[in-house]
């Protein structure tokens, strides 16, 4: 009997197989490299229609890797000049790396590299921001998302003039989601988008603002044509040509003992600025007013001075008497307006934050004027 037979099957096995896996990873290592080319001339393409529309990107180096089983892009000295803007913007990093599984191509996962900065093509920054860390996703491609999502750790914007920097913003944590709730990125897109904030300070938006706060947001924006790349007060002027609104299904800031929730919508008049109503209910509104210089501004808003002038004409004096009285009982004058309830346990009372042209009010209290969005 020839026992040499069963030796060599099994050695033709052993030999077919590693075959069998030189020719997977030779075809695999192939497939891999073809789809980076495939890869790197769609980011070409995408770079060259980009700078058509005035927005050119570059990388001072770049390279491809992630083999076996993702596609990277390394971007080191990130840049994007914006030349079509209002005012124009080149805008810099330090770099921004670009990863994909290769069984998950459609997510695309970006973590950055600070600082950033950005300035005037030419100029000095006049705006740094720098993070401890920060991350996108984008689910679907570059030209079509689906799901866009910011995620920041620390981040820091500082505004920059003179050579002085100043604050602009500071917070322990902040994401930033978006996604596609209706339509398509070419057709009539409604665009949900969901802020979230953990120990944010904003001085320079509002004094109140100074002090950390948290606070989630929900939005839904309607009456975009398409999201194809366009500066924002074009858009804006686009959703009020069509009669679009901006609609807040929830909204959560608590700051110290203040605590407020609130919804409803806004749209856009023709004249750029904010027109709607908000349903805010608040919980700690003593707290609250004071730190928005509530007093303060109740008695210097023009129906007040009104008052005050019509009583000093009567007796003078009498005026500031009064306009001293109502902003002692400004507190109870709203409690007594508004809608007494309940918030978290909590006693608070709800109240109207109406938009007018512009300014803004909290119930009777003037807040100041929101910017012309175009």
């Amino acid at each position: 009997m020839d026992r040499t037979y069963p030796a060599r099957r099994t050695a033709w096995r052993y030999i077919s197989l590693l075959v069998l896996v030189v020719l997977a990873i030779g075809g695999w290592s192939w497939f891999w490299y073809a789809a980076t080319g495939r890869a790197q001339a769609t980011v070409e393409g995408w770079r060259a229609r980009e700078a058509q529309a005035g927005r050119v990107y570059a990388c001072g180096s770049e390279s491809y890797g992630g083999y076996p089983f993702r596609f990277e892009m390394q971007c080191d000295a990130a840049s994007a000049l914006f030349s079509g803007s209002q005012p124009p913007l080149d805008i810099k990093a330090r770099g921004i790396l670009v990863a994909a599984q290769v069984y998950q191509p459609t997510l695309l996962i970006g973590a950055f590299q600070g600082p950033l900065t950005v300035a005037a093509p030419g100029q000095a920054p006049h705006l740094v921001v720098n993070w401890k860390s920060a991350q996108s996703s984008v689910r679907g491609t570059p030209a079509a998302p689906e799901r866009v999502s910011l995620v920041f750790d620390k981040p820091a914007v500082d505004g920059v003039s003179g050579g002085q920097s100043r604050v602009l913003l500071r917070a322990s944590h902040i994401e930033i989601h978006g996604r596609l709730a209706e339509g398509s990125v070419l057709s009539r897109p409604v665009i949900e988008v969901a802020l979230r904030l953990d120990g944010a300070m904003l001085p320079e938006l509002h004094p109140a603002m100074a002090a950390p706060l948290d606070a989630t947001i929900s939005t839904v924006l309607r009456g975009l044509n398409d999201f194809s790349p366009k500066p924002w007060p074009e858009r804006f002027r686009q959703i009020q040509a069509e009669g679009g609104r901006i609609d807040v299904t929830e909204a959560r800031i608590k700051q110290g003992d203040m605590l407020a929730v609130g919804s409803g919508s806004v749209s856009i008049n023709p004249s750029g600025r904010l027109q709607g109503q908000l349903r805010v209910t608040i919980a700690g509104l003593e707290p609250f007013l004071k730190s928005i210089g509530a007093q303060q501004m109740v008695q210097t808003s023009p129906q007040v001075d009104k008052l005050a002038g019509a009583l000093d004409r009567l007796s003078p004096g009498l005026g500031n008497m009064a306009r001293q009285q109502v902003g002692a009982n400004l507190s109870a004058g709203i409690n007594a307006i508004g809608e007494q309830t309940t918030l978290e346990g909590k006693r608070a009372v709800t109240l109207p934050l109406r938009f007018e042209d512009g300014r803004t009010f909290l119930g009777p209290i003037p807040l100041g004027d929101a910017p012309a969005l175009f």
